[in-house]
């Protein structure tokens, strides 16, 4: 390979630290899922670390076809505290998928059929004869998922503590106002309503504005790829860490767990290494509040 190619592939890779901290209160017998670890999915974790404060013995699950990692263990009465650290480079970024032709619903791939039909927060079907009305004249492939996206971000006002860990689509949708998973359940349903499938990601990333946290947005599978898409406008999507990918949020939760237990604090940071290219400008959206927990942490 030239060098000149070499230095351009050097410079288009990007390289991450993540710190993700998660501290607990624990008042009996608890069993935890956790699922924080950065998936080798367009990205390559270079170097990783797990600390479990008390020390405890735990089980591990790479989910197919996913590849979602889950960890689970059991954990005994007091304070509970887990840290998570790595260092992930990610692929170089993927064209937009701007003019990508939609796919035909013969011609998407056995494992994604399932990502068209409704799913408990994300209700398609109630949805349709709304979406047909808003979106069936834009032109099919890319531009009609952006119109989605576009039309999300116009319309549904970001407001923390406006859902809850029950809120759908639909509810979003007539009630104008949610989170960053409130924003992804309605484009996946919207995307899902006409035929295009769609899914949900959640991962890390560095917000410009506001503290750290885990960050949702929704992917659209256009021509013969899956394309990513925030609604929210409030971080690069080039750069998120991918943790998991799932049908909707109830796939994909941060923590679960099975007895009585109280979070006291999170904290998922994130920050750039050296030998990354600079990233793209972000769009300047319209003053948002500052973030916080997303509604789907337990």
């Amino acid at each position: 390979m030239a060098a000149s190619a070499q230095r351009d592939i050097a410079e288009a890779a990007r390289r991450f630290n993540v710190d993700c901290s998660l501290k607990y209160e624990v008042q009996s017998p608890a069993h935890f899922v956790f699922q924080v670890e950065a998936v080798e999915s367009g990205q390559t974790v270079i170097d990783e670390s797990l600390t479990l404060t008390p020390p405890a013995s735990v089980q591990r699950h790479t989910h197919s076809p996913s590849n979602n990692r889950l960890i689970r263990l059991d954990v005994m009465p007091g304070l509970f505290e887990l840290n998570y650290r790595a260092t992930v480079e990610l692929a170089p970024p993927l064209p937009s998928g701007e003019g990508l032709p939609e796919s035909s619903v013969s011609s998407i791939p056995f494992d994604y059929i399932h990502l068209l039909s409704p799913t408990r927060y994300c209700e398609s079907d109630l949805l349709s004869s709304a979406t047909l009305k808003m979106f069936s004249q834009s032109a099919p492939g890319w531009e009609r998922v952006e119109h989605i996206r576009q039309w999300i971000h116009d319309n549904i006002e970001y407001a923390i503590g406006s859902t809850t860990t029950t809120s759908t689509a639909c509810d979003v949708f007539l009630q104008r106002r949610g989170v960053c998973r409130d924003f992804a359940h309605l484009g996946i349903a919207f995307c899902r309503a006409l035929n295009i499938p769609a899914r949900f990601v959640v991962g890390y990333v560095k917000f410009p504005e506001g503290a750290p946290d885990f960050h949702a947005v929704f992917e659209a599978w256009i021509g013969t790829r899956w394309v990513l898409f925030d609604a929210t406008e409030m971080a690069p999507i080039d750069e998120l860490i991918r943790v998991g990918t799932g049908r909707d949020a109830k796939d994909v939760p941060f923590a679960t767990f099975f007895g009585e237990a109280r979070m006291l604090s999170m904290s998922p940071a994130v920050e750039q290494v050296g030998g990354s290219r600079p990233s793209a400008p972000i769009p300047s959206p319209a003053p948002k509040p500052q973030l916080a927990r997303p509604a789907y942490a337990v």
